[in-house]
């Protein structure tokens, strides 16, 4: 039987798990804080759940023009307030749940899980420390599946109650007066996002001259737009360089010299691997200048029987693509039949109001090759289910190749975006063309129908 040690319970780890028990093998799983790793118990999970009562807010924010009264009479926006210290309770105990619904999972299958942090003295052979000591184990193969902590300024130290990291926002009693956001990438807005939404006054620092500069550029200047008519302040092309505490709150100062004075400020400025203290160098793992462990397309390290997946690679910092990078080297390690990760197939979505969901080809690939793509954007607001709904903003964009009409990529910008780019995730993965999509029945009304609208115009593009 092939023994698989996994370093990091997070999805990486426990999905690899899964996939290598399924195939017969004797598992082991090395977890510090619980399965589901620093996902499910401070990241993702708690995040999203955190936007879901977001989502919320906005709905009863927008909701007078479709009619909606209170009977006090007040507008619902007036009217409606968040307990953010029951917020933050319901996010822990569900971040919870979901870890020990993991456990469960993992545990019927058989894996062998060590509550403890291990590190490699050799390729086939791991230390693992927990609260009794340190014990040796030997494995055929290893994953190392450890993830990624966020990254803070140089010199500013998140203390937890005024400045904060992602991961340190679920302890605050009460909703922020006026939050300071520091970086302006995908955690940034989303956060921003969120807590305008809960009722924060809301300044968003970025460093760029637009939000989210790595998303499609539409996108990321439509929900630019929609925070900025909402009230927030983004204070573009302004470098943040320290963040400090005030008598009562916080003081962020600018590369120009400026400062921004807040309540609370969220650190939001990327992450780092976990990485150090492996013994990864003691047996030959290369890792690059920011320490993410070098891996190919199978999840292969430097080293054979050596895998690693997630955020530690930095390959695309994911749950799906860590759980996707789990499985492909379990399937690669035991000899099942396996296709290197396609980065271009990998759907992600952005949790702001509104959601970007994007897959395929994306903006910049398609300027660099602007011949041989045609490309579609059709606005939400002539769509009838919007109209119904009250969405204002928002667009689904669709690529295709010419003449072919093969689906290249897709761009939707709606609520619930995240569950609307799965047609188009199909149609990349599955090459299926514009025709085909443009055949397939869609709801009336729907905002899904926007996607096979866009295909219809793309089938006469194609052909033109």
């Amino acid at each position: 039987m092939t023994r698989i040690a996994i370093l990091g319970g997070g999805p990486g780890g426990y999905e690899a798990a899964l996939v290598a028990a399924q195939l017969g093998a004797d598992v082991l799983v090395v977890e510090r804080d619980g399965l589901g790793g620093a996902c499910v118990l401070a990241d993702c999970v708690p995040s999203k759940t955190l936007i879901a009562t977001s989502e919320s807010m906005t709905t009863f924010a927008f909701s007078e023009p479709l009619g909606v009264r209170l009977r006090s009479g007040q507008r619902p926006e007036d009217e409606v307030s968040v307990d953010l210290a029951v917020v933050n309770a319901r996010v822990k105990a569900l971040a919870l749940a979901q870890s020990i619904d993991i456990a469960r999972r993992v545990g019927r299958e058989g894996v062998e899980v060590v509550r403890g942090t291990g590190r490699l003295v050799g390729p086939n052979r791991l230390v693992v420390r927990t609260d009794d000591g340190e014990e040796g184990y030997g494995a055929d193969i290893v994953l190392v599946a450890t993830g990624a902590s966020p990254r803070t300024l140089p010199g500013v130290e998140c203390d937890g109650e005024r400045i904060l990291s992602w991961q340190q926002l679920y302890d605050l009693p009460a909703l922020p007066e006026h939050l300071i956001v520091v970086g302006s990438g995908v955690t940034g807005a989303e956060f921003a996002s969120a807590y305008q939404a809960l009722g924060s006054q809301v300044t968003l620092v970025s460093s760029r001259d637009r939000v989210m500069p790595s998303e499609d550029a539409d996108a990321a200047l439509l929900l630019e737009d929609v925070m900025t008519r909402r009230g927030m302040h983004i204070a573009e092309r302004s470098r943040a360089t320290a963040v400090s505490r005030s008598a009562d709150g916080v003081v962020v100062t600018l590369k120009d010299g400026a400062t921004v004075e807040g309540s609370h400020c969220l650190v939001a400025v990327g992450s780092v691997p976990n990485t150090s203290g492996l013994g990864l160098e003691h047996v030959g793992v290369i890792t690059d200048e920011h320490g993410y462990v070098v891996v190919d397309g199978v999840s292969r390290t430097s080293v054979p029987g050596v895998y690693a997946a997630g955020d530690c690679t930095g390959v695309l910092l994911l749950a799906s693509v860590a759980a996707m990078q789990g499985r492909i080297a379990m399937w690669h390690a035991l000899g099942d039949a396996v296709s290197p990760l396609r980065l271009s197939h990998v759907a992600a979505n952005v949790f702001t109001d509104p959601e970007i969901a994007t897959v395929g080809l994306g903006q910049a690939a398609v300027e660099v090759d602007r011949g041989g793509v045609q490309e579609v954007k059709l606005p939400l607001a002539t769509n009838a289910r919007a109209k119904m709904q009250g969405i204002l903003d928002g667009f689904v964009k669709l690529y295709c190749r010419p003449g072919t009409g093969t689906v290249l990529g897709g761009v939707v910008v709606a609520p619930r975006a995240s569950e609307l780019i799965l047609p188009v995730s199909l149609a990349v993965e599955n090459n299926l063309t514009v025709d085909q999509l443009a055949h397939t029945f869609s709801i009336y009304p729907s905002i899904s129908g926007s996607i096979t609208e866009a295909a219809r115009q793309l089938h006469r593009s194609a052909r033109s």
